[in-house]
């Protein structure tokens, strides 16, 4: 049996762990460099030292499985490990042992953050060399093994992620005495300081969402939370799922704009306002027991891997219209679609029309029902011109014959790979350049618009045209 004791400073040996050195069985120890290994002097214990291992290993992952093979070779015996191996060493050297049937066992034991930070409140403890994507800065950490300045480096941009740059954090090391110094520092400093070892050890406090500069998804849904609950907002507790829809549509529109004004700026602050009508519908579901925003996010990420085999599976593709063939056919397939039409009728009606014609015109060609090609569906426009015309000649059916004439138009636009949606969004902001540059000539002459006939004003429009305005 492998038996490991870990001790992070010679003041952690606890009782079981000193009797297991006494053992008698041979004892090995993961360096001699680090003040722990004193205990073994003390106890006039000798001990075969891994410290060549550290010398001619590559990387962590080698040295690792030579520690591990080491521990095997010697079967039945008491390996002192100075640092936190939980993470990192303890799974190779279980799995390498399991595999030649060699029990291990470690003992209780006291952590480094015990020992540098025994004052303060319990903290999660985690390693430098393997930092974790998310973290919860309510919640006090301990980052052990910042042994370079790189380690401190990738920490501290960790951190920064949640915490502001300015926070207060606890900085320690083992003297050689055995003991550990504490300083303070300011997380912006962490990567600034003179040496670390593999002994040095961070210790953060959890900081309130209030009073931090920097947020996450999590603080989100607090803050959402606090405002629906009994003494938050008036205005966000009267809110329905119903009741949002508007605001949906209307955030939705605003990035939209963002993203057309090509402003990294406004670009962020409307995906956060998106973002909060996403966090205000799931709070609203978790009140109802109805779902929670982690369902939503599971049923994404599953969407996504389902629909993405060529990246989580073994299909391959030969470009975005193959993948796009798929995704149609998979989406199909879950929703347990049986026909196209059924396909048709998914399309939300809530979409605005022209994105809803667009989209039910691309999903009847995905089956073959479509013009080969732009020409030919321009000829449709002609043809429901003619037949709107006469329909406003005898008065009837006008609305039927208007809308066919929309959906010919829109029919052209996706065949001509154009999103008639924004389209008509370019032709209506022309029409208000345009539009002011008229009333500015206007207004040059002394006249306002509403006081010249619409004979005078479109003269004026055919002039603001040929001002080549910017549009």
């Amino acid at each position: 049996m492998i038996t490991i004791v870990i001790l992070p400073a010679p003041a952690a040996l606890t009782i079981a762990q000193e009797n297991a050195l006494k053992s008698g069985l041979p004892i090995i120890v993961q360096t001699r460099l680090h003040p722990s290994a004193k205990v073994l002097l003390t106890m006039n214990l000798d001990a075969i030292s891994m410290d060549d291992l550290f010398e001619s290993s590559e990387d962590f992952d080698s040295l690792n499985a030579a520690i591990a093979a080491r521990l095997c070779d010697q079967k039945d015996c008491v390996y002192l490990a100075t640092g936190n191996i939980q993470n990192s060493q303890f799974p190779v050297i279980q799995q390498a042992a399991l595999a030649k049937n060699i029990r291990v066992c470690v003992l209780p034991h006291l952590s480094a953050g015990d020992m540098a930070f025994a004052e303060r409140e319990s903290a999660f403890t985690i390693s430098a060399h393997d930092l974790p994507e998310l973290i919860d800065p309510e919640q006090n950490y301990v980052v052990e093994e910042i042994d370079s300045c790189m380690a401190a480096g990738e920490t501290k941009l960790l951190l920064s992620e949640f915490y502001p740059d300015e926070s207060i954090v606890s900085l320690a090391s083992i003297q050689e005495d055995g003991e550990y110094v504490v300083r303070e520092i300011k997380l912006c400093d962490l990567d600034r300081q003179k040496s670390y070892d593999a002994t040095t050890i961070l210790y953060v406090d959890k900081t309130a969402y209030e009073a931090r500069t920097r947020h996450g998804f999590d603080d989100v849904m607090r803050l959402v939370r606090r405002l629906r609950a009994p003494n938050g907002c008036p205005w966000d507790r009267e809110q329905t799922h119903v009741s949002l829809k508007n605001a949906l549509l209307e955030e939705s529109y605003e990035l939209i704009d963002a993203v057309d004004e090509d402003d990294d700026a406004h670009i962020c602050e409307e995906m956060g306002d998106v973002l909060l009508q996403f966090a205000l519908h799931a709070v609203i579901a978790e009140e109802q027991s109805a779902f929670t925003a982690r369902d939503a996010c599971t049923e994404l990420v599953e969407k996504l891997i389902y629909r993405h085999p060529h990246v989580f599976g073994n299909i391959r593709v030969s470009g975005s219209d193959e993948v796009l063939i798929n995704w149609d056919a998979l989406k199909m397939s879950q929703r347990k679609q049986t026909s196209q039409t059924e396909v048709l009728k998914s399309v939300p009606k809530s979409f605005p029309a022209l994105l809803r014609s667009r989209k039910v015109q691309k999903k009847a060609a995905d089956v073959g029902f479509d013009w080969e090609n732009a020409d030919q569906a321009f000829y449709k426009i002609a043809e429901e011109t003619e037949e709107l015309r006469q329909a406003m000649e005898q008065g009837s059916n006008i609305e039927e014959e208007m809308g066919d004439l929309l959906f010919a138009v829109v029919n052209v636009a996706r065949l001509l790979k154009l999103e008639p949606e924004f389209l008509l969004m370019q032709a209506t902001d022309k029409f208000i350049n345009r539009f002011e540059k008229m009333e500015h000539l206007a207004k040059t002459r002394g006249n306002e618009l509403k006081d010249l006939s619409f004979s005078e004003q479109d003269q004026l429009w055919d002039e603001a045209k040929k001002c080549r305005v910017t549009e």
